[in-house]
């Protein structure tokens, strides 16, 4: 059965207050046209324009991006690779490629991958790989816990997507154990109206501030609605727990929105600043963090 097609994102506009140099955008996805890379066949939706014979391919799509980087100020990137592929990396190893020094990629390995698995990835300049403990897909916390001590031989962490209000309190135990660096996506994801004093928001400022894991600042409109300040509490709160593991993405272009509204990349970046006024705190989040976790 037919997918419907994503929504294609808005063209890029300017910040209030533009990234410093050497900004790196921590979270994005790319995807390309109707017969360039395989989909996965139980994606939940087709790329935005898929079946538009005039829709972007893979470079149209980076071209985009590169738009977007320079209305925003940054000047490097991470791209993380979209279940919409499934465990077929070839679009995001192909997008990190064409994008050169600077970017790095999130990638997608299955329960029970070899070492071997492990090498290729870092082979194709994969940082990390992904594990989506809301959704699932094809890795499991198991999987991950099995292939972490190959991670860490490869100089390679996990990144994962949770819900902190609801599996924090599982996780946090396990996660001080992994062998490897372990970031979250967006906020952890939590249920922004228990506040940021729930025991799941702080088990995640905890591991912060004890250096057993990052987090993103990233995808607040899947959380509430512009100008973002709902979210404004739990964000504070995870950069005062510790500054020098967090980082910032604007998960662009925005794919799978389900019930959210499709953002402004410059207003999510301007949320950012709102909480986070001292330029030392914002070169450290934008400029040096990433640097430190990706190896730039």
């Amino acid at each position: 059965m037919d997918k419907p097609d994503a929504i294609m994102p808005p063209p890029a506009q300017k910040p209030l207050v533009q990234a410093p140099v050497g900004a790196c955008d921590a979270h994005v996805h790319l995807v390309a046209a109707m017969g360039e890379f395989d989909l996965w066949e139980a994606r939940a939706e087709n790329p935005a324009r898929f079946d538009d014979t005039e829709g972007p391919d893979l470079d149209g799509w980076l071209a985009l991006w590169r738009k977007q980087l320079d209305a925003l100020g940054f000047s490097r990137g991470v791209i993380v690779h979209s279940i919409l592929y499934g465990a077929d990396n070839s679009v995001t190893v192909e997008a990190v490629r064409r994008m050169g020094e600077g970017f790095k990629g999130v990638g997608l390995l299955s329960d029970g991958a070899c070492e071997g698995d492990v090498a290729q990835m870092a082979e194709w300049n994969m940082a990390a790989v992904r594990l989506n403990y809301v959704h699932g897909g094809v890795l499991s916390w198991g999987g991950v816990q099995a292939m972490a001590p190959m991670l860490k031989d490869h100089g390679m962490h996990v990144q994962m997507l949770m819900h902190a209000h609801q599996h924090m309190d599982a996780l946090a135990d396990d996660v001080r154990a992994l062998p490897v660096d372990i970031c979250f996506d967006h906020i952890g994801w939590p249920d922004l109206g228990l506040g940021a004093k729930h025991d799941g928001v702080q088990k995640l400022c905890q591991l912060l501030n004890e250096g057993k894991t990052w987090v993103k600042l990233s995808a607040l409109y899947r959380m509430c609605a512009a100008p973002y300040d709902a979210a404004d509490e739990i964000v504070a709160a995870l950069v005062a727990a510790n500054p020098e593991r967090c980082l910032w993405g604007s998960d662009w272009p925005h794919l799978m929105l389900a019930d959210a509204q499709m953002p402004i990349a410059a207003e999510l970046l301007d949320a950012f600043h709102r909480v986070v006024t001292d330029d030392a705190t914002r070169h450290r989040i934008l400029v040096s963090n990433p640097a430190a976790l990706y190896g730039f």
